[in-house]
């Protein structure tokens, strides 16, 4: 069990993104969640996956997120 309930986190924090050869630092975590949100609802093809594999990586809250496969 975490000692600090979520309800007590900070609603901001760092986040870096790596998508389409393009790396961003974020300071607003949800900032970013919206920003690769509209991107992958407003593209297809390609750049939807890239958005959409980016977007779930951020929705599991991970500190850095990448389009690239590992």
């Amino acid at each position: 069990m975490l000692k600090i309930s979520e309800l007590a986190m900070p609603r901001t924090r760092k986040v870096t993104t790596l998508c389409n050869g393009r790396r961003e630092v974020w300071t607003d975590y949800e900032e970013a969640k919206a920003y690769f949100l509209e991107l992958m609802m407003s593209t297809d093809g390609e750049e939807h996956e890239r958005a959409e594999c980016v977007y779930i990586q951020l929705m599991h809250g991970l500190d850095e997120c990448s389009d690239a496969d590992k």
